[in-house]
């Protein structure tokens, strides 16, 4: 087993993970219910078979999609974290605290893709805070989402 090793979790901190060991292919999914499981045009996950996956703060709730995928979320903010299904299971790539270093290498369910998701690379890109004068309250934001590493000083006072 490889000495890699990764960290991830939900977007209030409620739920953690580590992965020991070697990642998986990395995809996406755009089948209809990984769609909607994920409130995105797609979902993005990565095999954690042949690793270590350890919870190191709550476990997820669970979900049951279909008669052989279980999916599992934060209880608490909602957040995707698991695809669960015979041959084994995946996770949410945005939920790595460095998802950065997870490449999809395949898609699939690609019968369910929206017809316009291949059109977002030519979109016009624009950094954040780009839009001052549309939505000033951006120079003000606090997030309370969990930083992408662990701390013992989470949640913030």
């Amino acid at each position: 087993m490889s000495n890699a090793s990764y960290s991830g979790g939900c977007q209030c901190g409620a739920v953690r993970f580590q992965v020991n060991g070697s990642l998986g292919d990395a995809s996406v999914c755009h089948c209809r219910m990984c769609q909607k499981a994920f409130g995105g045009f797609y979902a993005p996950l990565v095999s954690v078979r042949g690793a270590k996956l350890t919870w190191t703060r709550g476990t997820p709730k669970q979900f049951k999609s279909s008669n052989f995928v279980t999916r599992g979320f934060c209880g608490d903010c909602g957040t995707p974290l698991t695809y669960d299904a015979p041959d084994g299971i995946a996770l949410a790539i945005g939920a790595f605290d460095e998802p950065q270093k997870i490449v999809p290498v395949v898609q699939f369910g690609v019968e369910g893709k929206l017809p316009y998701a291949d059109l977002i690379p030519t979109l016009a890109n624009r950094v954040t805070t780009d839009d001052l004068a549309a939505a000033p309250f951006l120079n003000d934001i606090k997030s309370y989402q969990h930083p992408d590493h662990d701390t013992d000083t989470w949640p913030p006072i």
